[in-house]
């Protein structure tokens, strides 16, 4: 069920409510979620910050060996992020979170006013040929398995296909969330190519 702000038809005025927003890119790892957020944050002129850096060092040992997180593993990294969402919010803070939020229960925990979810959606053949090409990154192939495997996909979400530049990604999440009627805090028209700051307070 939507909550009312994020129903199709409704206007979330910034300006008039003083809110802001928090749009999460999730998807499964290898998504782009990192890069199309960086670049969308980049865009809007919003802070930026990846969930994978609220994990603890235990949790990265086992993504890093190929060991799928449980979900007492993930709860007090999702309770980190609930709080870092609460502290945006409270500082009157837009911004872009890079976050798997694979589960329905996960985006219960982590949704709330002015809380959007974007998922990156991909077929495994396309996300395990982007896996083998990348380099410096923890998960590995198998994560990728487990990871589709624990999987529910949203049915509120701005659904966007990733087999495309991340440029035309982040083009059509503008564009879908202009179709909803959301109006999102563009505060900066930022197209001076200035880097999104990157949230290290958590």
């Amino acid at each position: 069920m939507l909550s009312s702000w994020s129903k199709p038809g409704y206007r979330w005025d910034f300006n008039r409510t003083g809110a802001r927003m928090v749009l999460v890119m999730m998807g499964v790892v290898g998504a782009g979620k990192t890069t199309v957020g960086m670049l969308l944050a980049q865009k809007l002129g919003w802070q930026f910050a990846d969930a994978d850096d609220f994990h603890s060092r235990e949790n990265v040992d086992k993504i890093r060996h190929g060991i799928a997180l449980t979900d007492a593993d993930r709860a007090p990294w999702l309770a980190a992020l609930r709080q870092a969402i609460a502290a945006w919010s409270a500082s009157g803070t837009n911004a872009v979170l890079a976050c798997s939020a694979l589960k329905q229960a996960y985006r219960d925990e982590l949704g709330s006013e002015g809380v959007v979810f974007v998922y990156l959606q991909g077929s495994y053949q396309l996300i395990r040929q982007r896996l083998h090409s990348r380099h410096g990154h923890f998960a590995t192939e198998s994560i990728l398995k487990s990871q589709l495997e624990d999987l529910q996909e949203p049915n509120d979400a701005i659904t966007v296909e990733v087999d495309k530049s991340p440029e035309a990604i982040v083009a059509e999440i503008i564009d879908k969330l202009k179709s909803r009627h959301l109006a999102y805090p563009d505060a900066a028209q930022n197209d001076h190519g200035t880097p999104p700051e990157r949230d290290s307070r958590f």
